[in-house]
């Protein structure tokens, strides 16, 4: 252990993440005095937006809380209002929907591992030098991510802020030739996800673990994205309109977002907690990738999210494969069933690519929105983040690391959960 080590620590504000949030680390004499994250910006206050909405409105007005997931917000909209007044969509509208989903997650998963973590492992300050030294894994990011977009694009209409997801189902179907394209593309994704995990595996990830609960949705027979159950690795299990009772949240002082708690004082969601709580149920492929790292549950490392979130990845492509392959035997003509609005009130859950998205909407007998509640991933991630901060502080420390190596490791750490921080602040 450094001794005699005295550092401040003040990082204002954590680059390659979106939005603003500070990192601030004290110690004296070897001793940690404070190790704190704190969300800077201002709340935004979009749950009185939708107030007095039409229903059939509102996913288009929740899509634009996040420009990365705007998919899943508008789709967690729908859920909630689905459910609030009935209305079952048809099955090929939910197969669509998934892979809007997959569509998503492909892209934001890509954009977090090749442009925002991997310079922290290779030692540069941004993607900008890995074009000159290593342009076949940007490269490789690049049509990763654009293998989303199409998806996005295709199944939804645009790649952000999606207009052909409706309630009841969705408003046009893809054609049968523009499947097919897609398909193509996603199978040259499989050669470049071999070569990411062969990248992957030559990066040093620091072997830190603090012990905590990892919360997913969960639905005993598919991976989950849209709906079900909401499950701890500490054993607690609730249906998605407890949703209050699985996030607890309160406001500390020092930040503008809310934390929650569930079991401990903390607790995780994202690509780790999902495969720590549904590993068995990635495909094939992806679990061949998990055992290539050693990911297995219950797996306290927060680095090793950037390793779930590829094998999600390979997850996905596979998955949609074999969804697109579904779809071209659809005639796709019943994509949208027709409702009527009613008074009610439900939860939509759905795993946005950081965590589980709570929409809560309460409707009038009109379909007006009576009252909006959404809890963000980032925003249940912001507790886990400052404990885990104060415990890599701790564990850099009895290793003798220095206040650089301990500045670095500390930016590393928050940037593997991936925050949407300006979404976190509701």
């Amino acid at each position: 252990m450094a001794k005699n080590i005295n550092c401040d620590i003040d990082v204002h504000h954590l680059t390659r993440v979106e939005g603003h949030g500070n990192i601030e680390i004290r110690i004296r004499d070897g001793k940690l005095e404070k190790a704190q994250w704190a969300v800077v910006e201002t709340p935004r206050f979009f749950e009185v937006m939708v107030k007095g909405m039409s229903a059939e409105r509102v996913p288009f007005l929740t899509s634009r809380i996040c420009g990365i997931c705007s998919i899943s917000h508008a789709l967690a909209s729908i859920r909630s209002l689905e459910r609030a007044m009935g209305i079952t969509p048809p099955p090929a509208a939910e197969k669509l929907r998934l892979l809007a989903m997959h569509g998503e997650t492909l892209q934001s998963h890509a954009l977090h591992i090749f442009f925002l973590a991997v310079p922290d492992f290779v030692g540069t300050p941004s993607v900008l030098p890995l074009i000159e030294s290593n342009p076949e894994i940007v490269q490789t990011g690049l049509r990763l991510k654009e293998a989303g977009n199409s998806i996005s694009a295709l199944i939804t209409g645009r790649c952000t802020h999606p207009v052909s997801l409706v309630l009841g189902g969705v408003s046009k179907a893809p054609g049968k030739k523009e499947l097919q394209a897609l398909r193509a593309q996603l199978l040259q994704c499989i050669p470049d996800l071999a070569a990411t995990a062969e990248f992957c595996a030559t990066l040093s990830i620091p072997d830190f673990e603090r012990e905590t609960e990892f919360v997913s949705l969960c639905n005993d027979s598919t991976y989950p994205y849209i709906g079900g159950d909401l499950l701890s690795t500490d054993g607690v299990r609730r249906e998605e309109n407890d949703y209050l009772a699985m996030t607890n949240e309160y406001s500390p002082e020092f930040t503008t977002t809310k934390f929650t708690r569930l079991s401990r004082k903390s607790f995780a969601a994202g690509a780790l907690a999902r495969c720590n709580n549904n590993a068995g149920l990635l495909r094939p492929e992806a679990q061949k990738t998990a055992g290539d790292f050693g990911l297995a549950p219950v797996c306290h490392n927060p680095f090793m999210n950037n390793i779930a979130q590829l094998v999600e990845c390979v997850h996905i492509v596979h998955d949609a494969v074999a969804h697109i392959d579904e779809l071209l035997e659809d005639p796709l003509d019943r994509i949208r069933s027709a409702w009527k609005p009613r008074a009610g009130a439900a939860t939509g859950a759905v795993e946005a690519p950081r965590g589980i998205l709570y929409h809560h909407m309460e409707t009038d007998e009109h379909g007006k929105i009576v009252k909006g509640d959404c809890i963000i991933p980032t925003t249940q991630n912001n507790a886990n983040i400052h404990h885990d901060l104060d415990a890599l502080a701790r564990w850099a420390l009895e290793r003798g690391k220095k206040d650089g190596e301990i500045q670095l490791l500390c930016e590393m750490l928050v940037r593997a959960y991936d925050p949407c921080i300006s979404c976190s602040v509701h």
